[in-house]
C-alpha cells in the first residue's frame, strides 16, 4: 500500500500555517517543520542511490581535514594517475594545518526538538472541560454506567393468557426472565414475508420459554425501542440484560440445514459472543425441534468456535479454567469480536475509513457502524453512549478514554502492524515485533480524537530527524596522553619548516635539519592526524540522522567522525530494534552484520525505494527499517521488553497531523534527551 498526501487536482496548492498562524502555500511534495525556525520546508533526502528531484547524494559536514586525511591514507598514490590527485589533496590537507576552519562545537545533550504541535479542535475529548465537536444526543449524560433490570420485558399475562410488553419497573424487578440469543438470518429473511416470518419466530420463542417454566423473556426483536433514544439506551444496557437473565436460550436455525452450519453461522455474529459469555446459564434449541438442551461454555466453544485458539482461550477464562489478566482478556475479546460480522459488515471485513463528521446530526435509521465496539463495551466497567454517526475507530478511542486503566489506544500507538492504514494510523491489530497489547507500557495519554479520526496524545517526547546530510557532531573520545601528543605533532611541521628556512643562511646545519624534520612531519601528518582522532566515543551530541537506502556502518562512521585508525567501533547494529535486526549469538549482546546484507537485499527486491537507515548518535546505533515515506519526527510513546518504543512519523502540515511510518525499539534512556512537546495528532 502506497501512502500519499490527499489531493484532488495535480496542481492544487496546499496551504499550511506556522506557529504565528501565518498561511503558506506550497506544492504536494513532502514537507517538514524546521527544528530551528519552525517554518515548513521542502524535504530533501540524502540517499545511497539518489533518484528524483528531492534526493541528493550522501554528504557530511565533518571536519574537512579529517576527511582529507582518511582519503590520503585509503588511496595508494602510486596507482595510475591518482598521484596527481593525491598530491593536490595532500597539499590541501597540509594547508589546513596552518589554520582551523571549524567552529566551536558544543554538546547540548538534547536532540533537535519537534516544534509543531496540534492546534485543531477535538471531535471527542477525554476531559469534560474541553470542547468536543461531537453531537451529544438527548439523555446521553443521564444514562447510568450499569442497570439492574431491562427497560422492557415481554411477560405472559395469566389472566388474559396473552403476551404483553411491560415497562413497569416494579413488575420487571420482580420477574425472572429468559434472554434470547439468535442470528437474524435464522429468524427471518428481509422481504415481503418478513413480518410473517418474524411472527412465526416469536411464537416459537414463546413456546420454548413456556417449556422452560418461565413467563417472561427478553428478545431484541421485540424489546429494543423504536425511537433513537430508546434504541441507544437498549444497546447501551444490553450486556446487563444477559447478565441479569436467569437463562439464555440460543435459538438456532433448522437442523435440516446442517447442525454444524447453524452453530457456525450463529458464532460468526458479533453479538452472540458477549451474549453467551455474560450469561449465567445456557441452553439451545433448533427451530425444527422441540428439544431444549442445556450446555456449558466449554461445550459451546466446541460447537461454535472449533477453529479458533482465541475463542477457546476466552471461554476457558470465563469458565474459570484458565484465568486471564483483565487487559489480556479484553484484548482477546476485542480480537474475537472484531472478526465477526455485523449488520453493516460481513465477518472478517475491516471497517471503512472514517468519514468527516463536522457538525453531524445523529442518524435515525440504518445500522450502527461501531457495532463491534458496542458489543465489546459490555465487558468494560465504563461504557460509552452509542452514536450511529461514529465509526469503529472513534468509538474505540472513546471507550479507551472512558476506561483509562486499560489504555488500549495508548498501547496501540506503540505497536507496528503489518499494514499501516492511510487514516487512523495509530490503530493496530498486530505487531511485527510479536508483542501483545498488554506487553506495552505506555508513556503517553490520549487527550481525544479529531474529526479526521486522528488520535491526539499528550506527554510525548519528540525529536526531529535530519535528512539533508550528516551534520558535524560534537563528540569526545577516551583520554589518551599518547594521542594528545601525537595529535599536536603535525601542527609543529609548519613552524619547523618556516624556522628552518629562516635560519638556513646563518645556521646551515640547523636550518637543513629543521627543514627535513618539517617535511617529514608534513608527509606523516595525515597518519598522525587520523591516529589522534581515533579512540572510543564516550559522548556525542544527540542526533537522529536519516538516509534513504541501506548505508554501511563504515560509511556512517566516516561521515560522522571523519574516520579513525584504531580497534574501537564507533557505530553498532541494533540487536533487536527493527524488523531487520539479527542478534549475535556470542557471549555478548550485539547486532549482527548480516542485517546490512538483508536490508540491501530488501532494497533491491519488492521493497525497493522503501528501505531507510536511521542513525542515532547518542547510543551509536544504526537501524534499518521499511517505510512508505521518510519519517521526519521520532516520538517516544512507551516501553516493552526492556526497550523503548519510538514511533517514526512523517508530517502532513496542511492538516496538522503526523502519520506513523514505522516503529523502532531503542534504548529507553535516550528518551531523556528528547524534549517534551505539546499535543500531537496521529492520523
Amino acid at each position: 500500500m502506497r501512502w500519499r498526501l490527499p489531493f484532488t487536482k495535480k496542481d492544487t496548492p496546499i496551504t499550511c500555517y506556522d506557529d504565528l498562524n501565518n498561511p503558506k502555500s506550497h506544492g504536494l511534495e513532502q514537507r517538514y517543520v524546521s527544528p530551528t525556525t519552525g517554518i515548513c520546508r521542502k524535504l530533501v533526502v540524502q540517499a545511497v542511490t539518489p533518484s528524483g528531484k528531492s534526493e541528493v547524494a550522501v554528504s557530511s559536514h565533518t571536519n574537512q581535514a579529517s576527511k582529507l586525511a582518511m582519503w590520503l591514507l585509503s588511496n595508494n598514490p602510486i596507482r595510475g594517475w591518482i598521484i596527481f590527485e593525491w598530491i593536490a589533496r595532500w597539499l590541501w590537507f597540509i594547508s589546513k594545518l596552518l589554520w582551523s576552519d571549524t567552529a566551536d562545537l558544543f554538546n547540548t545533550g538534547l536532540y533537535k526538538p519537534y516544534v509543531r504541535g496540534f492546534r485543531g479542535q477535538l471531535w471527542a475529548a477525554r476531559s469534560p472541560m474541553e470542547h468536543s465537536a461531537r453531537a451529544i444526543e438527548d439523555g446521553e449524560t443521564d444514562i447510568p454506567t450499569h442497570t439492574l433490570y431491562p427497560r422492557l420485558l415481554v411477560i405472559r399475562d395469566p389472566i388474559r393468557n396473552e403476551w404483553v410488553s411491560c415497562a413497569d419497573r416494579e413488575t420487571i424487578i420482580r420477574t425472572k426472565f429468559i434472554a434470547i440469543s439468535y442470528r437474524a438470518t435464522d429468524a427471518y429473511t428481509r422481504g415481503p414475508n418478513q413480518d410473517i416470518e418474524k411472527a412465526q419466530f416469536t411464537e416459537e420463542v414463546r413456546a420454548a420459554v413456556l417449556g422452560q417454566k418461565y413467563d417472561a423473556y427478553w428478545c431484541d426483536l421485540e424489546c429494543v425501542g423504536e425511537t433513537p433514544a430508546e434504541k441507544n439506551l437498549d444497546l447501551y444496557c444490553m450486556a446487563d440484560v444477559y447478565r441479569g437473565a436467569e437463562l439464555t436460550l440460543i435459538m438456532l436455525g433448522k437442523s435440516a440445514d446442517g447442525e454444524n452450519e447453524c452453530w457456525k453461522g450463529w458464532g460468526e455474529r458479533v453479538w452472540t459472543m458477549p451474549e453467551a459469555l455474560l450469561s449465567s446459564r445456557l441452553c439451545y434449541k433448533f427451530r425444527d425441534r422441540d428439544l431444549v438442551t442445556p450446555l456449558s461454555l466449554v461445550e459451546l466453544a466446541n460447537l461454535a468456535y472449533t477453529n479458533s485458539d482465541i475463542e477457546q482461550a476466552i471461554v476457558n477464562a470465563y469458565s474459570g479454567k484458565d484465568p486471564l489478566e483483565r487487559l489480556e482478556r479484553l484484548t482477546l475479546l476485542k480480537s474475537a469480536i472484531w472478526r465477526r460480522g455485523t449488520a453493516a459488515l460481513a465477518p472478517g471485513v475491516a471497517p471503512p475509513p472514517p468519514p468527516k463528521m463536522t457538525g453531524e446530526k445523529p442518524a435515525t435509521s440504518g445500522s450502527y457502524k461501531a457495532e463491534r465496539v458496542y458489543a465489546l463495551m459490555g465487558f468494560f466497567e465504563h461504557r460509552i453512549h452509542p452514536n450511529r454517526s461514529e465509526d469503529d475507530l472513534r468509538a474505540l478511542v472513546r471507550l479507551s478514554m472512558a476506561n483509562d486503566n486499560d489504555r488500549i489506544a495508548e498501547r496501540m500507538v506503540s505497536m507496528l502492524p503489518s499494514t499501516i492504514t492511510k487514516t487512523a494510523c495509530w490503530y493496530s491489530d498486530d505487531d511485527i515485533y510479536r508483542a501483545n497489547l498488554w506487553d506495552i507500557l505506555p508513556e503517553i495519554q490520549v487527550a481525544g480524537v479529531t474529526e479526521n479520526g486522528a488520535l491526539v496524545v499528550d506527554g510525548c517526547r519528540a525529536a526531529a530527524i535530519r535528512w539533508k546530510d550528516f551534520p558535524e557532531v560534537a563528540f569526545a573520545t577516551t583520554d589518551s596522553l599518547r594521542r594528545t601528543i601525537i595529535g599536536f605533532v603535525p601542527y609543529l611541521s609548519w613552524p619547523a619548516l618556516i624556522i628552518g628556512l629562516g635560519i638556513i643562511t646563518d645556521y646551515r646545519v640547523g636550518g637543513i635539519a629543521l627543514i627535513i624534520i618539517g617535511v617529514v612531519l608534513l608527509i606523516l601528518s595525515p597518519r598522525l592526524f587520523v591516529f589522534s582522532q581515533s579512540g572510543r566515543i564516550v559522548s556525542a551530541q544527540p542526533w537522529f540522522i536519516g538516509v534513504k537506502g541501506a548505508i554501511s556502518k563504515e560509511e556512517v562512521e566516516m561521515h560522522l567522525y571523519g574516520g579513525a585508525r584504531g580497534h574501537f567501533p564507533r557505530m553498532y547494529f541494533t540487536p533487536s530494534g527493527s524488523q531487520f535486526s539479527v542478534p549475535e549469538r556470542s557471549t555478548e549482546r550485539g547486532g549482527s552484520f548480516r542485517q546490512y546484507d538483508d536490508a540491501n537485499l530488501a532494497d533491491s527486491g519488492r521493497d525497493a525505494g522503501h528501505i531507510y537507515t536511521l542513525i542515532d548518535t547518542c547510543s551509536s546505533t544504526m537501524y534499518y527499517f521499511r517505510a512508505e515515506r521518510p519519517p521526519t519526527v521520532c516520538i517516544f510513546t512507551g516501553r516493552e521488553g526492556g526497550l523503548g518504543r519510538f514511533v517514526l512519523c512523517s508530517e502532513s502540515c496542511h492538516i496538522n497531523e503526523l502519520h506513523k511510518e514505522s516503529v523502532l525499539r531503542m534504548p529507553t534512556e535516550i528518551s531523556q534527551k528528547m524534549e517534551l512537546c505539546g499535543w500531537l495528532a496521529l492520523g
